[in-house]
């Protein structure tokens, strides 16, 4: 292909942003995604009310609605700035997290036998590894949209040190957060990692599976994975979370049993049903319809960042919109296996519908970013 030749396809390609209506439009002006924004807010009103129905405490309820506010509002500040100015500042952002991780080793508010909160003047309590999941993506697509495709073995080296810093600090809390890496591992194969180098690293953790479980995992996660396969062995114990959450969504039947009128909630059979657990609070009050439908409002929200990641003229916006997207599938799934028993109790929350100021802020800064990926072509 000749130069000028080159230059007219680059210039008046089928995506090039410029023959686009939509481009016209009052969502762009404002960049802003229509039908990701619509998706976010049917979310967010629905964990809310899935929230109050799980606490009954207004006071919570409120917290988490300002939280939201919070949220949507620098999702919008944030979807005015373009990708480029968050490809030049990702470097800052994880090294503030990294600070913020190390702060937790000293100064870190001990909760449930782990130091995983700081409390900082005029911020308040906040969990660290919430932001690093935010930070992490960013710095992990920095890295990767400044090399070739696919990434030489060097660079996959660099960037597995850039996720086990991090994990490493986690681990010390101690809290074994695969959620903190798994969005670093999505850019490294949205990045065309090898297959041959994927399985290598599957067959070498299967290796080194014996040697994680005899001297990284405390005793409580491995009772949780040991619980796992046999629940019924400890009933009142380690068992209980996945016995009462598979009653819990077991008696929702088909239609469920009605919007407050959840009874392992309510009585409080079962653990953290506002937090962890509030898929099985969801599931025994609006049951399997109710279910599907919340899965299918998530598999929008997926396939919307799949697609502003696809549609984007630069590896930054690609690596990131798809990795944001594909996190969201993750701890959906993660959650959705650990309260029907086919996976560990691992602590992770729901994304949009769990309770939790810090996760809901992260994700929605997360999704003003993936907004300014499709605005600013």
């Amino acid at each position: 292909m000749i130069p000028s030749q080159q230059y007219r396809f680059l210039r008046h390609g089928v995506r090039d942003g410029l023959s686009m209506k939509s481009d016209s439009s009052r969502w762009t002006k404002l960049h802003l995604d229509p039908w990701l924004l619509c998706f976010l807010l049917l979310n967010s009103a629905l964990g809310l009310c899935v929230v109050y129905s799980a606490s009954q405490d207004s006071a919570m309820v409120m917290r988490q609605a300002i939280s939201f506010g919070i949220g949507f509002i620098l999702l919008f500040t944030l979807a005015q700035i373009p990708p480029k100015v968050y490809q030049a500042v990702s470097p800052y952002f994880y090294l503030i997290s990294l600070v913020l991780l190390i702060l937790v080793l000293f100064i870190g508010e001990r909760r449930l036998g782990a130091k995983r909160w700081i409390s900082l003047p005029g911020i308040g309590s906040m969990q660290p590894s919430e932001f690093m999941k935010f930070a992490m993506p960013l710095m992990m697509a920095w890295y990767f949209s400044l090399r070739p495709f696919p990434p030489k073995f060097r660079h996959i080296v660099v960037a597995m040190l850039i996720l086990m810093v991090p994990f490493i600090l986690v681990v010390l809390q101690p809290d074994l957060n695969i959620g903190l890496i798994i969005p670093g591992i999505f850019v490294l194969f949205l990045s065309g990692m090898s297959w041959k180098l994927i399985g290598g690293a599957i067959g070498a953790l299967m290796v080194a599976a014996p040697a994680l479980w005899m001297f990284f995992l405390q005793e409580y996660q491995k009772k949780r994975i040991l619980t796992l396969f046999d629940p019924e062995s400890d009933a009142l114990g380690a068992g209980w979370n996945i016995i009462q959450s598979k009653i819990a969504i077991g008696s929702g039947g088909l239609s469920g049993k009605g919007y407050l009128e959840g009874t392992q909630s309510h009585l409080g059979y079962l653990p953290e049903h506002h937090t962890d657990f509030i898929m099985s609070t969801f599931a025994e009050e609006f049951g399997f319809i109710g279910v599907f439908a919340l899965i299918c409002l998530y598999a929008a929200i997926i396939f919307r960042c799949l697609i502003i990641g696809l549609n984007s003229f630069h590896n930054f916006g690609k690596l990131y919109a798809g990795t944001v997207g594909l996190t969201i599938f993750f701890f959906v799934f993660l959650n959705s296996g650990m309260v029907s028993g086919i996976l560990p109790v691992t602590g992770d929350p729901l994304p949009f519908m769990s309770y939790g100021g810090t996760a809901v802020i992260s994700l929605m800064a997360s999704m003003g970013i993936v907004m300014s990926v499709h605005t600013h072509r």
